[in-house]
C-alpha cells in the first residue's frame, strides 16, 4: 500500500477534525487572495487613493499576526478551540457579505482588520490541533492542510474576475497600473491624486463577495456540526453515547482515557503550545538546554524568510512583469498570480505523498536550494518573458512545501513538548508582513527589479540558517540524550524495579 494502514486507522479514527480543519483553511485562502484583483473596484468604491487601500490591507495583516500571536491561547480544551473556529470561518463569511457596504476607507480597514484576527485563529489553531493529533505522523496532514490554503487562494482571483470592472486611469495610468499590489501591500504609488473609474457603468464587484461569503458559509457550519457530534453543547445531553460495539467502545474509551493522560501529562511537564508570549514565560523552560531556544530561532529565521519570500513574489511580480525591461501586456502579466498560486497548491498536493515517503529534512533542503536556483536563473534571464511564467511556476512549486515541512521537522525534534508551532507561524507571517514593507519601499527607491535581488538574497539566508539548524539539531540530541541518562542515574525510581523471581519450595 502507499500508506501504511496504521496512518490510514489514525486518519479514520480522527476524520472529521482532520476534515473539518482542512475546510476552515480553505476558507483562510479564500480569504486570503482576493484583495489583489479587486483593489480599484475597492478604491472606487470608498472614493480613496491606491495608497489608502494598500494600508488598509496592511491593517488586515497586522491584526492577523496578533490573531497569530494570542491563537494559542483557544486550545486549553476542545470546546474553546472548535468554538474559536467556529466565530471565525462565521466572521470572514459576515466580512465578505459586508465589505460593499463599507463607501468608507475607515470602515474597510475595520472589517479588513477583524477578519485579519479571524484568520490568525484559524492559522495558529488548525496547526497546533493537526500536530497534536498526529504528532510524529504530523508532516503528511499538515501538506494537506496547507494544500487547502492554495486551493483557496487560487479559487478566490477567479470567482472574483467575471465580477472585476475595467478601469480608466487619468494620470500617470502606467505607474498606478503597475504599482497594483496582490493584497495587503504597502504603498508603492507616487501619484495619491489619480482617481480611477470604471469604464463601463457601475462596478459589480459586489456580487463576487456575496458569492465568496456563500461558499465560506458551509465551513463554520461544519465547524458547528463537529462540536454537536462532539456533544461539546451545553443543550446536547453528554450522558448518552453513539451507538458501537462493546470492542469498539472499549478502544474508544482507553483511547480517550490514554489521550486525556497524555494531554495533561504533556501540559504539567511544559505548558504545550499556548499563545506566543505565555511560551516565551513558561517556568518549566528554564531546566532546558540552550539548544532548545535556539531549534525555535533558527526555524523562525528558516520560515521569516522563506515566507517573506512568498509574499513579495505574490505581491510584486505583476509589477515587474509590465515594467521594463520585461513590458508584459497587462492582461498576460495578471496570470502570473494564477500561475504562481496555482503552483503552490499543485506544490502542496504532491507533497502529501512524499512526505509519507522521505523525512521532512531531504524535502526542506531540496525546496530551499531549488528556490535559490529558480531566483538566480530568473535574474540571469531577466528579460525572458517565457522564462518568467516557467520560473514562476517551479518557484510556488519549491515555495508551497516548505512552512508543513519545517513545522513538522522542528515539532519532531523537540518530541512536541514546546511552542514551536505558535513561534513558527508567527514568525512566518512576520516575515510576510515586513518584508514586503522593506521590498516595497526598494521598488519605489530604485525599482521593481530589486524584489527579485531581494528574494534571492532571503533564499541564501534561509538555505544557510537551515543548515546551521541541521548542526545544531545533532547537537541537541547529544545534549537531551546526555541530559536524560544523568537523571536516571541520580533518579533511582527512573528504572524498573527488578521482576521478582519465584521461588520454588522443597519437598520433603
Amino acid at each position: 500500500m502507499l500508506i501504511e494502514e496504521r496512518i490510514l486507522t489514525l486518519f479514520r479514527r480522527n476524520c472529521q477534525h482532520t476534515l473539518t480543519y482542512w475546510s476552515v483553511f480553505f476558507s483562510f485562502g479564500l480569504s486570503i487572495a482576493f484583495l489583489g484583483p479587486t483593489i480599484l473596484d475597492l478604491k472606487y468604491q470608498t472614493s480613496s487613493t491606491l495608497q489608502e487601500i494598500t494600508w488598509v490591507f496592511f491593517s488586515q495583516q497586522f491584526c492577523l499576526l496578533i490573531g497569530i500571536s494570542f491563537g494559542g491561547v483557544f486550545k486549553k480544551t476542545l470546546l474553546s478551540a472548535l468554538t474559536a473556529l467556529f466565530l471565525s470561518s462565521f466572521v470572514i463569511s459576515l466580512v465578505f457579505a459586508v465589505i460593499p457596504f463599507c463607501y468608507n476607507v475607515l470602515l474597510l480597514a475595520v472589517a479588513m482588520a477583524v477578519s485579519g484576527l479571524a484568520l490568525g485563529f484559524i492559522d495558529t489553531i488548525a496547526n497546533i490541533q493537526l500536530v497534536s493529533i498526529y504528532q510524529k505522523d504530523s508532516a503528511i496532514f499538515l501538506q494537506a492542510l496547507h494544500f487547502f490554503i492554495g486551493l483557496g487562494a487560487l479559487l478566490s482571483p477567479l470567482i472574483a474576475d467575471p465580477f472585476l470592472s475595467e478601469f480608466s486611469l487619468s494620470n500617470n495610468s502606467t505607474e498606478n497600473a503597475t504599482a497594483i499590489p496582490h493584497h495587503f501591500r504597502m504603498p508603492v504609488i507616487h501619484d495619491n491624486s489619480a482617481q480611477s473609474v470604471p469604464v463601463e457603468g457601475k462596478p459589480r464587484v459586489q456580487y463576487a463577495f456575496w458569492i465568496m461569503a456563500l461558499i465560506n458559509l458551509p465551513v463554520p457550519i461544519a465547524v458547528f456540526v463537529l462540536i454537536y457530534q462532539e456533544k461539546l453543547l451545553s443543550c446536547c445531553p453528554s450522558s448518552t453515547p453513539r451507538l458501537l460495539d462493546k470492542d469498539e467502545l472499549a478502544m474508544e474509551t482507553k483511547a480517550q482515557r490514554d489521550g486525556t493522560e497524555k494531554s495533561e501529562t504533556a501540559s504539567e511537564d511544559s505548558g504545550g503550545h499556548g499563545n506566543l508570549f505565555s511560551c516565551c514565560m513558561n517556568d518549566n523552560l528554564r531546566g532546558l538546554p540552550v539548544t532548545f531556544f535556539v531549534m525555535h530561532i533558527l526555524g523562525g529565521i528558516v520560515l521569516f524568510m522563506t515566507e517573506g519570500i512568498m509574499g513579495i513574489y505574490a505581491g510584486f511580480v505583476y509589477t515587474y512583469a509590465v515594467s521594463v525591461p520585461m513590458s508584459l501586456h497587462a492582461k498576460m502579466a495578471a496570470y502570473l498570480n494564477c500561475v504562481f498560486w496555482a503552483a503552490i497548491t499543485a506544490g502542496r498536493l504532491v507533497s502529501i505523498p512524499l512526505s509519507y515517503r522521505f523525512k521532512p529534512v531531504y524535502l526542506l533542503i531540496i525546496n530551499l536550494a531549488g528556490v535559490n536556483i529558480i531566483l538566480l536563473l530568473l535574474l540571469i534571464f531577466n528579460t525572458n518573458s517565457v522564462f518568467l511564467f516557467v520560473g514562476t511556476s517551479f518557484l510556488g512549486l519549491f515555495l508551497s512545501s516548505i512552512f508543513p515541512c519545517l513545522l513538522a521537522y522542528t515539532e519532531d525534534i523537540l518530541n512536541y513538548q514546546g511552542c514551536a508551532t505558535a513561534v513558527l507561524v508567527a514568525t512566518a507571517q512576520m516575515g510576510e508582513m515586513s518584508m514586503q514593507v522593506l521590498v516595497g519601499s526598494l521598488i519605489q527607491a530604485k525599482g521593481s527589479f530589486s524584489f527579485l535581488v531581494c528574494g534571492l538574497l532571503l533564499s541564501s539566508v534561509a538555505l544557510l540558517v537551515f543548515l546551521i539548524l541541521i548542526v545544531c539539531n545533532h547537537f541537541h540530541k547529544k545534549l537531551t540524550g546526555t541530559s536524560k541518562k544523568a537523571s536516571m542515574v541520580e533518579d533511582p525510581s527512573a528504572f524498573p524495579p527488578p521482576e521478582k523471581s519465584e521461588q520454588k519450595i522443597p519437598v520433603t
